[in-house]
């Protein structure tokens, strides 16, 4: 997938991938602050993978956290079985470089094929409904996102609608890379052919993960959208619109 460059210059996307993928690696060799370190990330990795996703596109965005979360495992062991979790973060980044780019219908399919798989897994019947409440208000969101979307087209990037632009993409993103770790978790069965837990202690963590989650993924997307404004528009200044071909797309 990584050759649909859209006449980026190959030159571009590797000096990119490569200053991202060296961020990331920085952000995820990094463990978070006393209280944070429960829930979905251990590391930064949270406060980086949505704005890379946004200002490099999809692709570039998905191999340079790809790159970055397989370093920073090595660096800052967290055991074996986070390698397959940590997957989430490359999706993330994708997710939020196609909702930046008004390619909603791949993230609405996404979400809804995880979701659905979810739901007719029997051990997920017996969890609390709102333990993934910050799942479902993305969901929402991207549903309301798609029906204006379809009606009027992508995003305006002027200074309003940039913002809706980078925390809704920095949102979706941040919660389809939640979305996949319970994916592997439950309906993959990992919580206890990795971890050896129970269906009650599986209720416990989901009750811990409804509230720090969510917490890192408020924090996330306000860094995203402050940081994110000066940042897009120094981008759109230096390399193709390839980067950001929003006005005029299909948001297909």
């Amino acid at each position: 997938m990584f050759h649909k460059r859209e006449g980026m210059k190959k030159s571009q996307f590797v000096s990119l991938v490569t200053v991202f993928a060296a961020l990331n690696v920085v952000s995820d060799s990094l463990i978070g602050p006393p209280g944070f370190t429960s829930g979905v990330w251990y590391s930064w990795i949270y406060l980086v993978a949505p704005i890379t996703g946004i200002l490099i596109g999809p692709y570039a965005g998905f191999l340079s956290t790809l790159i970055g979360v397989t370093v920073g495992h090595f660096i800052y062991p967290r055991g074996p079985y986070e390698f397959l979790f940590t997957l989430g973060a490359p999706i993330g980044a994708m997710v939020s470089g196609f909702m930046f780019r008004g390619k909603w219908k791949k993230v609405l399919l996404y979400y809804t094929m995880l979701l659905a798989i979810y739901f007719v897994t029997p051990v997920a019947w017996q969890l609390p409904l709102w333990g993934m409440w910050d799942v479902y208000v993305a969901y929402l969101l991207l549903l309301i996102v798609a029906v204006l979307m379809a009606k009027r087209g992508p995003w305006k990037l002027k200074c309003k609608g940039l913002i809706c632009a980078l925390a809704t993409s920095a949102f979706t993103g941040l919660e389809a890379d939640v979305l996949f770790r319970i994916f592997i978790f439950v309906p993959g069965q990992t919580y206890w052919l990795f971890y050896g837990s129970t269906v009650e202690e599986l209720v416990a963590i989901w009750g811990a993960g409804a509230i720090i989650t969510p917490i890192k993924v408020v924090i996330s997307t306000l860094v995203t959208t402050t940081v994110g404004l000066p940042l897009v528009r120094a981008f759109r200044k230096f390399y193709s619109r390839y980067l950001f071909p929003l006005e005029g797309g299909t948001g297909n």
